[in-house]
C-alpha cells in the first residue's frame, strides 16, 4: 500500500470514530503507535525485501515521519493504520490498518485496507489476521459500504493476503498511481474491492 495523505479534520471526517480504538484478534494486538515502535518500524521500512514493491526503502526521518501521520490519524479519527504486537511475544511487527485513499485515485472516496510487516513474521499469517479485524471494524462499526485495497501486480504476497481477506479484482479499477515525489515515475496499480456483506 502506498503511505497514506495527511489525515483531514475531524469535523470534516465523513468516517469519525469518538475514541482510539485498538483491537485483539486470536495472536495479534492492533493498537496505537508508541515511542518504543519507532525503531523497529525504521528498520522494517530499511529492508530492501519488505520495501521491495516500493518506489524506496525509506531513512529514519521518513520512516519517523510517516509513524507521526499514522499516529495523527488515529488520534483525529480514532482508528487507522495501527501498530501490530503479537501478544506474549513480539511488541512490533508491523502495520495494519484502515486510511482513505488519496483523493487524486479515480476511485476515492474509499476507505483502504493495508499492511506492512517485518520480514521475520511473514509466513504465519499475521497480515491476514491482522487485516480481517480491520475489515470487520470497517464494516460492522464504521459501517462502510466497501474496502479496497491496491499494490502493484507484481506485489503477490499482498495480492494473496487481498484474496484471502476476500477481495476481488476489479480491472476496470486498475490505475496508474501518480509519482508522488521528484524523479519517480508514475506506476501501473492492480485494484482489488470488497463489499459489505449484507445483513
Amino acid at each position: 500500500m502506498q503511505t497514506p495523505s495527511p489525515p483531514p479534520s475531524p469535523a470534516a471526517d465523513p468516517w469519525p470514530v469518538t475514541r482510539p480504538a485498538t483491537l485483539e484478534t486470536e495472536r495479534l494486538l492492533l493498537r496505537p503507535w508508541r515511542d518504543a515502535d519507532l525503531a523497529p518500524f525504521a528498520a522494517l521500512n530499511a529492508d530492501p525485501r519488505v520495501m521491495e514493491h516500493f518506489p524506496s526503502v525509506l531513512g529514519r526521518l521518513d520512516s519517523d515521519a510517516a509513524a507521526a501521520r499514522f499516529r495523527r490519524a488515529i488520534a483525529a479519527r480514532g482508528y487507522g493504520l495501527w501498530a501490530v504486537e503479537v501478544m506474549g511475544g513480539a511488541p512490533f511487527v508491523g502495520f495494519t490498518g484502515l486510511a482513505p485513499a488519496p483523493d487524486d485515485l479515480p476511485f476515492a472516496p474509499a476507505m483502504e485496507v493495508g499492511w506492512r510487516l517485518a520480514a521475520a513474521y511473514w509466513g504465519r499469517g499475521y497480515a491476514t489476521e491482522a487485516a480481517g479485524a480491520a475489515v470487520r471494524f470497517a464494516f460492522e462499526r464504521l459501517r462502510l459500504p466497501e474496502i479496497v485495497s491496491f499494490t502493484v501486480p507484481a506485489n503477490v504476497r499482498s495480492v494473496a493476503v487481498m484474496r484471502r481477506l476476500g477481495l476481488a479484482r476489479d480491472p476496470a479499477g486498475d490505475f496508474v498511481m501518480p509519482a508522488r515525489a521528484p524523479g519517480r515515475v508514475p506506476r501501473p496499480h492492480v485494484l482489488y474491492r470488497l463489499r459489505r456483506p449484507e445483513g
